[in-house]
Order: structure tokens, then sequence, then C-alpha cells
């Protein structure tokens, strides 16, 4: 009843993103094709992966154009109808499908075969395929960007120590050059990733990483290949390391190298299935009026992207109703014979009683921190179901 004011505003913006309930029926052809394939899928980082290699493979690893991008798939329909699909045109190396919290998929896949020929057969063979009545996929080949450009770093950034940095953070991480001059603020860095897929998780993760270790924003963007063709960093005259000697007055932040060069994925303590909330200080502002809360809280949302993140949003709804911040108290119950994790939760938030309890079902992720993220913000996300119909 508290957060009662807010239901209709997620309701009408989860209709804009696309929400739907979840095809049950859809979801158990799915599970039923794991098993009788002997398929193994893997939960990494908002996506749902096959292969990488596949349990079989006697070819060559695939190198650049061998990627297909696959856009317009309805929200409901996933590895079961998808992988033999693309399959049947050639050997799949890996087959990636974007998901979200909700367990739809995000409408968007990748699939990588063994050679440029037989992608660009997928391209002329898929796009356009149907997959049900009204609905078209379409299939085209991935540019694979393997560059990032990082803007807004301090001005006495040394190109060394921010390799170490880099490497420490994300995967993948093959050379890196830095740029300055008029129009750039502080330093800005061309890092070049060994991969699309390093570069596209480097991409999710590097930003949160730097305000966690260094205190700081820094812009992240893809870097277009078009203007250079070369990675080779700028002249020693340009950016030379003698060149960012102690300024005169301090910058706006100083980038060091860590001791060691930490990982941005580290796992939980020992046991990651006992309780990984820890209690914090409820806020008690004041309640806003019912009128102009949801006006408010809809102009941050759509400038954070809250609506992408289930944990954020329970936690500014729960705030601006003053009731406090959510406490997340996760268990792992057990494992399924497929490898599906089923997670106990109890969620308490102060000024709401009872607490909210249930279960949550995911695939494991390439850590125990990403593992134990993931059920948290399915917790998140089944506690907004409940308490406005989200």
């Amino acid at each position: 009843e508290l957060l009662l004011n807010f239901c209709q505003f997620i309701k009408a913006r989860a209709d804009r993103e696309g929400g739907a309930v979840l095809n049950s029926e859809r979801l158990q052809a799915l599970e039923a094709w794991l098993m009788e394939t002997d398929t193994h899928l893997a939960q990494v980082n908002g996506q749902r992966k096959y292969g990488g290699p596949p349990a079989v493979w006697h070819l060559p690893p695939p190198g650049s154009g061998c990627e297909v991008f696959i856009s317009q798939i309805p929200r409901d329909t996933y590895e079961d109808v998808l992988i033999p699909l693309f399959g049947s045109v050639g050997p799949l190396w890996e087959f990636r499908l974007m998901m979200n919290f909700s367990g739809q998929n995000r409408g968007f896949a990748y699939a990588k075969y063994s050679s440029p020929a037989v992608a660009n057969d997928a391209v002329r063979l898929l796009n356009g395929h149907r997959v049900e009545a009204g609905v078209r996929l379409s299939v085209r080949l991935s540019t694979e960007k393997s560059r990032l450009c990082i803007g807004e770093l301090p001005a006495s950034t040394q190109l060394d120590h921010l390799l170490q940095v880099l490497r420490g953070m994300a995967d993948g991480v093959e050379r890196v050059s830095l740029k300055a001059g008029p129009g750039i603020v502080g330093v800005s860095a061309i890092v070049v990733f060994s991969s699309h897929y390093d570069a596209s998780m480097a991409k999710k993760v590097l930003g949160e990483a730097f305000r966690k270790q260094f205190q700081f924003n820094i812009s992240i963007k893809w870097q277009s290949t078009m203007k250079s063709t070369t990675d080779e960093p700028p002249p020693p005259h340009k950016f030379s390391k003698s060149l960012f000697p102690t300024p005169l007055k301090p910058p706006r932040h100083v980038l060091t190298p860590p001791r060691p060069p930490p990982r941005l994925a580290r796992p939980p303590s020992r046991d990651a299935c006992k309780a990984v909330g820890k209690p914090t200080v409820p806020q008690t502002p004041p309640p806003p009026s019912s009128s102009s809360c949801a006006s408010s809280l809809e102009g941050h949302l759509t400038s954070s992207g809250s609506l992408d993140c289930p944990m954020a949003l329970l936690c500014e709804l729960c705030e601006a109703k003053g009731v406090g911040k959510p406490q997340y108290n996760l268990k792992l119950s057990h494992t399924g014979p497929r490898g599906f994790m089923f997670f106990i939760y109890v969620l308490s938030v102060p000024g709401i009683t009872p607490d909210f309890e249930g279960q949550v079902v995911i695939l494991p992720g390439p850590s125990a921190h990403a593992t134990v993220e993931e059920a948290h913000q399915a917790a998140a996300l089944q506690v907004l179901q409940k308490i406005c119909n989200y």
C-alpha cells in the first residue's frame, strides 16, 4: 500500500519497454530441449551463452568476420528454437542470447560460425526468416568492434600504469594509446581488445570499476575504426611519460597502479550462499505527495535506466516513500540436474512488514560474485512484482 502510488507509472513504463508475462509453455519447451539434447548454457553478465567452443569442435577457432548479429527476436523465443535454426547453416562455435532479469530475451543475439563463408550463408538464408506469424528475423554480419574510447581520465595518467590498471579490471586488453588536446577533457585512451566479446564485457564493467577504485567517473564508448586503421601509440614528443610530471596544481584525480591489480569480479566469502546483504541505516526523507512523486521519479529513472536494474528501482521506490533501503538475505537451496541454481531469499524493508520471502532460479554466472548478483536482481524483480504488479 505504501508504494501503490507508483504502480500505474511502473506498469506504463514496463509496457513501453516491451515487458510481457513470461510464456510458461515456452520455458517448459526450453527445459525439455536442454534435457533431451544435453545442451549446456551459461549465464554470463546479462546474456546466456552456448559453446565458445561447444563440447565437440574439430575445426580451427573462428577469426574475424565469422559472427552474425540477429535482431527482431520475439521476447519469448529461446535457444531451443534459435540454436537448431542457426545450426542448420553450419556448426556453431558460439551462440549468445541477450537476457534481462525477468527471464525474457532482449530481442537480439549473436551466432559465431567456423568461417566468414558460413556466416555469409547464414545472412543469405536466414535474414527475413519467419519465426512466427508476422515476425521475421533480421540477420546481418556483426561489426565485431574491439576498441573502446575511455575519456575524462586525469591529466597525470601514465601509459604503463593505465595498461596495468585495465588488465586488472578486464580480460583481453592488448594495448592502449593516449591522446589529449583541444576538445578533450583530461586525457582519453584508445583500448584495443583481443575480441569483440572482451570489449563488450569491459564496456559494461569499467565505469563502475573506476568509480569504486579511484572515486571518479569516466566516459566509455565504442571507438570507430573508420578514422584510423593503426593502433600505435602517439609520438613520444606528445605523450611521453616525461611530460606528465607532478603538476603545479594537483589534478582532479591521480591514477596510480593497484598493488596487486584487482579483478572486478571478486568472489565473496567462503560460503557464497550465506546472507550477503549487509543491513544499512534506513533513510527517512519526508514522503512526497502522490501527485508529484511519480513525475519526479520518472525523470530520474529515465536518465538513470533503473528499469534495467530491479535492485536499483526497488531501492529508489522504497527511499522515495521513506521506508528505508531493502536488505537481502540469500541462501542456496539446491542445484537442479540441468545446472539451474535455486536460491531462497528473505528481503526486508524497515518500514514494511512482513518480510518478503520467495525462491528464484538462475543459471550460474562466470564467478560466485556474478552468480550472487544475478540472484539478488531476480529477487528484487520478484518483490517488485509482488508490490506493484510490475
